[in-house]
């Protein structure tokens, strides 16, 4: 992969915009794909250009720093989506916002570094406080806004594996990356062990915890009355996802996932991804579980055979996906490695 050439469009993608349709609209939205793509960009500035960007992840000042920097200066974008639910995006995960009389409740937190861009985009859809917060799962990008939504008001919400992370030391070895315990207001108050709906802002609101996949403490949101499902980190829309197995992911688990989401959504339905196009449907969803699938079973079969992972990577099993899925931070050798670890 020309690395060099690939960074250099990522650095530029935070000024470059395009015209999609909101499903269930008529208007056409813009989307910014921000944030992960500078971070890329960056890290290779910090390395002098000789390592790839999953080798940037233990390098310089490490990936987790590079994006927290990234989202102190980038903007956060709402697109409305159906009713009284809109998605957020440019801090960490997509975050989706529901309004209302009962206060305004939110899935995900992204980072707590653009608290201003994230503040300001929230007044545009409701003056009302923020009242409730659901976290997919316990990664940083998600979560890392959780104490000072909590100190305006905020009750958080999530899987019982979500809580159990926030609260120990928690190491991410693919990420080089030892995570502090979360101060306690950022630490969930009500934690699930089973499904759960909730009424708020006259919307059902279903919580469904899938087994491990991107984690071990992965939920999905759906917003049953408008037809919207916020599916978290299980789907990465158009780019390599992350499988944290330091906590329990993995690839089989992700192609469950998927299947779990394509079996609860309609082609009707808006899909809300962890990160990449933040306004997503079956169809794409579909496209996502395929590779992950197809993938799955090259990088098993070249391990079966006894291929090395760097052998692995050389035999470049991806590489019919790599030109759509692989132009972001999770490149194709460090995602065959992470498809490698599982299979």
């Amino acid at each position: 992969m020309a690395i060099k050439r690939t960074l250099s469009r990522l650095a530029c993608i935070t000024v470059e915009e395009d015209k999609v349709m909101s499903l269930g609209q008529n208007s056409p939205v813009s989307r910014r794909r921000i944030c992960f793509c500078c971070l890329t960009a960056a890290g290779f500035t910090a390395t002098g250009g000789s390592l790839t960007p999953g080798q940037a992840f233990a390098e310089a000042r490490g990936l987790v720093t590079l994006i927290k920097d990234a989202a102190a200066s980038s903007p956060v974008t709402p697109y409305n989506l159906r009713g009284n639910v809109s998605v957020l995006e440019g801090s960490g995960g997509n975050i989706a916002v529901l309004t209302g009389p009962d206060g305004t409740v939110l899935v995900d937190s992204g980072i707590s570094v653009s608290r201003p861009q994230l503040s300001k985009a929230l007044i545009t859809l409701s003056s009302e406080p923020v009242t409730h917060l659901i976290n997919t799962h316990w990664h940083f990008d998600h979560t890392s806004g959780n104490e000072w939504l909590h100190s305006v008001g905020a009750k958080i919400i999530a899987h019982e594996n979500t809580r159990k992370h926030l609260s120990e030391i928690q190491r991410v070895e693919d990420w080089d990356y030892n995570f502090l315990p979360s101060p306690a207001g950022a630490i969930p108050s009500e934690v699930l062990s089973a499904n759960r709906t909730l009424k708020l802002n006259r919307e059902s609101i279903d919580l469904r915890l899938y087994k491990p996949a991107h984690t071990d403490s992965d939920l999905s949101v759906t917003f049953a009355d408008v037809d919207i499902l916020h599916v978290g980190d299980t789907f990465w829309n158009g780019i390599y996802p992350f499988i944290d197995y330091s906590t329990g992911g993995s690839i089989d688990g992700m192609i469950a996932a998927s299947d779990a989401n394509l079996a609860a959504a309609t082609d009707s339905t808006v899909i809300i991804p962890g990160h990449g196009k933040p306004v997503s449907n079956r169809s794409e969803l579909k496209e996502f579980r395929d590779m992950l699938a197809d993938v799955r079973d090259k990088v098993a079969a070249l391990k079966r055979s006894g291929r090395t992972p760097q052998e692995t990577v050389a035999a470049k099993p991806t590489a019919v996906y790599d030109a759509k899925w692989g132009q972001f931070v999770i490149d194709p050798p460090f995602f065959t490695k992470l498809v490698y670890q599982g299979v």
